[in-house]
């Protein structure tokens, strides 16, 4: 579930390499992790997801998406560029 602390992603351009975040079907979690690639002009980006271990390319008019807070950390996962 959103939470208050988390801030909602209204475009690509907001994420930055290396942010935290998590996508929601509803109030189920999708994905989460940090964001390795944001493709320019494209309305994508991608994701290390470390609930699965690889890359999933995320775009935000399919899922909420959400900021973490700056504090969040959550151990790396090495999977391979996409």
């Amino acid at each position: 579930m959103i939470s208050t602390d988390h801030v909602v992603i209204g475009s690509c351009d907001e994420p930055a390499s290396g942010d935290a975040i998590e996508a929601f079907d509803g109030n189920t979690l999708v994905c989460r992790g940090p964001v390795i690639e944001i493709p320019p002009g494209h309305g994508l980006f991608w994701i290390l997801d470390t609930l699965t271990g690889s890359c999933r390319l995320l775009d935000i008019a399919e899922f909420p998406v959400v900021h973490l807070p700056a504090n969040y950390r959550e151990v790396q996962l090495t999977a391979p560029r996409p």
